[in-house]
């Protein structure tokens, strides 16, 4: 029967057994739990993914079922998505921090039969929509701590639910698993991802097992991975990224991948591992590279001094060394004792000092802090993809490392751009389709496969490299004719640690504009060290000296854009500090941290019209969302600061990206 299943190896039920047949002592996931690290060999994760499929299959669940998996990143939630789609069901993933009203929208949309969860707040937060989920049977959670006294009726333990599976003739119930397991076909829907929700409710992408495992293999083969890479899973997994890069490429080519203890641990655990294979969202990145330069503020003069030094000189030459380019023999060995002092030592903060190949997408990142990583001998690569393309379109080849490019098209990948400079793409990992929305599956899915990215790009026709300016629709022109890209400006804002996020203005007006959020962390500790006294985010966001402090940034991006003679004419006029964070909670970014812009225009319509009407204050009062799921308001006077605009025939462009 063993033989039968793994004939094909086109579902991951049946990559699992073949691992475990070839693997079997091999490290399939670890998780730290209590400071100690657990491992499961693949022999290990067959037989719990075995006991739990038949656990559920007592539970009811057939062929065609759908399963929610909501929680961190746990193996036991990891097993729950094989478990489920042994028997012919499909994993449907749900934001871990999803509010009650998104996680109901999608459990009803998708017809969720059976929840699957971390912990009591997952649970609490199930029965408080219970009764909007009727398809909702069972739910069942893996940590039973705080969750005795509840009524049990329709609630179960992971650990019941495989005792279950385990009890009685396991030897029949073995051979009865595994040909279910046989039945499986590449063409079966093997997941349902929900979009992040940027212009409203969030879109089920249903992705067949052909889609992912060919997309994995590709991206496995692209980048010469093996089994023996460690990687850290730590990001949502309703997020198509991490339900490749620490499930489908897992099992396609056998590597171990590690739970963190928790969030907040994160980067030591990553640096105990040794992850040799890394991805984040550049929001990741930004933070570290915040942490850093906000801990050596408070350096001694000389070790100030001393990183500063050395990190100019890497911005100079890293980025030549690591692509083994020629560089002067000084220059090479200032920067090898520079790797002793300082890049060494921040790659080890970092948790990437044994990194082989890492990568970031999700978002653009700004050039700087790209360059940044890379001058410290990290090996970071950018790639673009969508959900509906299981993630790969085009990553950049090890040796073709641009800053304003996401490289190439993957292995089997075509790209092409329409008249109006969307990208198109077709490939193996085209989604099979939105969940019960035909209309809008073909609205960006062709009959011959082409798939509307929504995104404007230009093709280098010289290296054949991909340029992401925006989103399509996000890209427009000022009243004069000016190029408007309000992510480009963004990112050049961003690149300040200072600056957490920022939301550009400008299509169809005389002006940019530009709504920004101060980094708590930064900011907080320049307050310190600068005997500013603030009582909450609100008083320091509206701090005169903050104004001042984000004026000089925003100047010198003027003073960028002013070089750059496509965006020469849309630089900042006039900006505000929001009076508080932009937040998921209050639908202002999505799950996975994009800015939805125009939810934020439309929510702070009275703030856009300051900026553009000469007010040089707005009282203003928005509603919050607190993490406890109750209301409140947050009231305050936002100023608003006029900025330089420089000719385009400016030079000297400050530190700006």
């Amino acid at each position: 029967m063993l033989e039968k299943a793994t004939t094909f190896t086109n579902t991951f039920p049946k990559l699992l057994i073949l691992n475990a047949a070839k693997r079997g002592e091999r490290p399939a996931i670890r998780e730290k739990d209590l400071g100690i690290w657990q491992t499961w060999t693949w022999e290990q994760v067959l037989e719990e993914v075995r006991a739990f499929a038949l656990g559920l299959r007592e539970l009811g669940l057939e062929k065609g079922d759908t399963v929610a998996i909501i929680g961190n990143n746990r193996p036991r939630l990891y097993w729950s998505m094989c478990a489920a789609q042994s028997l012919g069901a499909i994993p449907v993933p749900v934001y871990q921090d999803s509010v009650a009203e998104e996680t109901a929208f999608v459990l009803a949309h998708a017809a969720v039969k059976i929840a699957v969860v971390e912990n009591q707040e997952q649970v609490d937060k199930l029965i408080s929509i219970a009764d909007r989920l009727p398809s909702l049977t069972h739910i069942i959670y893996d940590e039973e701590r705080g969750l005795k006294g509840y009524d049990h009726t329709r609630l179960h333990s992971y650990a019941d639910v495989q005792k279950q599976g385990r009890a009685g003739d396991m030897r029949a119930k073995a051979v009865w698993w595994e040909n279910r397991v046989a039945e499986t076909k590449g063409s079966d829907i093997a997941v349902i991802l929900y979009t992040s929700g940027t212009t409203g409710h969030p879109k089920g992408v249903m992705l067949t097992f052909d889609n992912v495992i060919r997309t994995a293999n590709n991206a496995n083969a692209y980048d010469n991975l093996g089994e023996n890479e460690e990687v850290m899973a730590y990001l949502p997994m309703a997020w198509v990224g991490d339900h490749i890069f620490s499930y489908a490429q897992s099992y396609c080519c056998g590597y171990c991948v590690n739970c963190p203890e928790s969030p907040e641990t994160v980067n030591d655990d990553r640096r105990e591992i040794g992850t040799t294979y890394a991805f984040a969202p550049p929001r990741v990145y930004e933070n570290l590279l915040t942490l850093s330069m906000v801990r050596m503020e408070d350096a001694g003069p000389l070790k100030y001094k001393i990183f500063h030094y050395f990190i100019r000189h890497a911005r100079k030459w890293g980025e030549k060394i690591l692509n083994r380019e020629r560089v002067p023999l000084h220059a090479r060995l200032i920067y090898w004792l520079g790797d002793i002092l300082v890049y060494g030592p921040l790659r080890n903060r970092y948790g990437v000092s044994r990194v082989r190949v890492a990568y970031t997408a999700g978002e653009a990142i700004g050039p700087e802090i790209f360059r940044y990583y890379r001058s410290l001998g990290v090996n970071l690569k950018q790639l673009y993809g969508q959900t509906e393309a299981s993630v790969y379109i085009t990553a950049q080849p090890d040796g073709e490392i641009y800053a304003e490019s996401v490289g190439k098209p993957n292995y089997e990948v075509e790209i092409k751009l329409a008249e109006n400079g969307e990208v198109l793409y077709r490939s193996p990992g085209v989604f099979a389709g939105y969940y019960k929305d035909p209309e809008k599956t073909a609205e960006i899915k062709t009959p011959d496969g082409w798939v509307h990215s929504g995104d404007a790009g230009i093709l280098d026709p010289k290296s054949g490299h991909l340029r992401i300016i925006d989103r399509a629709k996000d890209v427009g022109r000022l009243n004069n004719g000016t190029l408007f890209a309000p992510k480009y400006i963004e990112n050049k804002l961003k690149f300040y640690p200072n600056i957490r996020e920022a939301v550009a203005f400008g299509d169809k007006r005389d002006f940019v504009t530009v709504m920004l959020n101060i980094d708590l962390v930064a900011v907080g500790s320049w307050a310190e060290r600068n005997n500013v006294t603030y009582g909450s985010y609100q008083e320091l966001a509206a701090h005169p000296r903050v104004y001042e402090m984000l004026a000089s940034h925003v100047d010198e991006v003027n003073r960028s854009l002013a070089a750059d003679a496509p965006m020469a004419g849309a630089q900042v006029k006039r900006f505000l500090i929001l009076h508080k964070e932009l937040d998921a909670d209050d639908g202002e970014l999505t799950r996975t941290m994009k800015v939805r812009r125009r939810f934020i225009a439309e929510r702070y319509a009275p703030l856009v019209a300051g900026l553009y009407d000469g007010s040089k204050e707005i009282d203003v009062s928005t509603e919050v969302t607190f993490e406890d799921g109750r209301k409140g308001t947050i009231s305050g006077r936002v100023a608003i600061r006029d900025m330089q605009i420089y000719p385009a025939e400016a030079a000297p462009i400050g530190k700006a990206a």
